[in-house]
Parts: structure tokens; C-alpha cells; sequence
């Protein structure tokens, strides 16, 4: 199946792309994010584990057990403070 994952502030700018998509037979968020580290570079570092990551399926934020469906749109982002 493809998604396609988008990348947002400093993920963005390690990974150097906002969007791609991505052939996939990962069937969860967990599995993905694997999948995306084993390439190596930059996705492995900045989705690497123990890394704080954030993450949505079709807009809703979503756990790593997030169910993933051909044509899903996510998002990987770091968390976000402010006030």
C-alpha cells in the first residue's frame, strides 16, 4: 500500500523534505516508524526510538497502534511547548 508522510519543524528540516510518499506494508504507526528508521540517515535519526515524536493518521493524533489504511496521510512532528 502507499501513504503519504509528512514532516513538520525540525523533522522537516533533518529529513530536508516536507512530504513523501511511501510503499509500505507496515499495518500500524509502530511499524512505519520502523520502517522509516531502517533507511537509514536522517529518518533514522530523527524518528529514531527514545526520540519524543508526535504523530497523526488523516489529521486525528494517533498512537503508535494507529491502524494504517492504502492512501492515509501522516504526520511526524516533534512536540510543541509554548505559552
Amino acid at each position: 500500500m502507499n501513504v503519504i508522510v509528512k514532516y513538520f519543524a525540525s523533522i522537516r528540516e533533518d529529513i530536508g523534505v516536507s512530504s513523501e510518499s511511501v510503499a509500505t506494508t507496515a499495518s500500524s504507526l509502530a511499524a512505519l516508524r520502523d520502517e522509516l528508521i531502517a533507511l537509514g540517515g536522517a529518518h533514522a535519526e530523527s524518528l529514531a526510538r527514545g526520540r519524543a515524536v508526535r504523530m497523526a493518521v488523516n489529521q486525528v493524533m494517533s498512537d503508535e497502534a494507529a491502524v494504517l489504511l492504502d492512501g492515509a496521510e501522516v504526520a511526524f512532528f516533534p512536540p510543541v511547548t509554548g505559552g
